[in-house]
């Protein structure tokens, strides 16, 4: 376990307009606002077509190969997610959405990217002092969280 501590810095609520789409708006607007480390909510309206990250294809191997879901209709969306810099210091949002439509539900990384239908609300509570970074993982096309302090056990 990695851990790292920080406090909650400003709160931001967005809305977002139709054919917006997630993660490039949340990350563009953390950019420009200088957050470098945040919870972040969203919810409101998915477009048709919109792609979900829904799995790897395989559970072996050395390369992880996702796998994207294109949504068929018009879906109500929640999501939660994490935001932190990358090794080149760009914020990069990493969010897992629930997606429903009479009854059935999809559910993935929206790093494929969800297009906003009529209108999204994203809330963003930035958190000061935590030491993390997303750093490239060997053998996949992910940026896997690293925090700053070991966790030691106690005896």
């Amino acid at each position: 376990m990695q851990y790292s501590e920080g406090k909650i810095g400003r709160v931001f609520t967005l809305r977002l307009e139709e054919g917006e789409r997630v993660p490039d708006v949340i990350e563009e607007f953390a950019g420009s606002h200088g957050i470098r480390s945040a919870l972040v909510t969203f919810l409101g309206g998915a477009a048709e077509g919109s792609r979900l990250i829904v799995g790897p294809e395989k559970n072996t191997g050395d390369v992880i190969v996702p796998m994207t879901y294109a949504l068929r209709g018009i879906h109500e969306i929640l999501a939660v997610g994490t935001l932190f810099p990358n090794e080149e210091g760009r914020p990069v949002l990493h969010m897992h959405a629930a997606a429903g439509r009479e009854g059935r539900a999809s559910m993935g990384c929206t790093r494929a990217g969800v297009d906003v239908w009529l209108i999204g609300e994203v809330v963003i509570l930035e958190i000061l002092g935590i030491v993390g970074q997303r750093r490239k993982s060997p053998g996949a096309a992910l940026e896997l969280l690293h925090l700053g302090l070991p966790h030691i056990p106690t005896a």
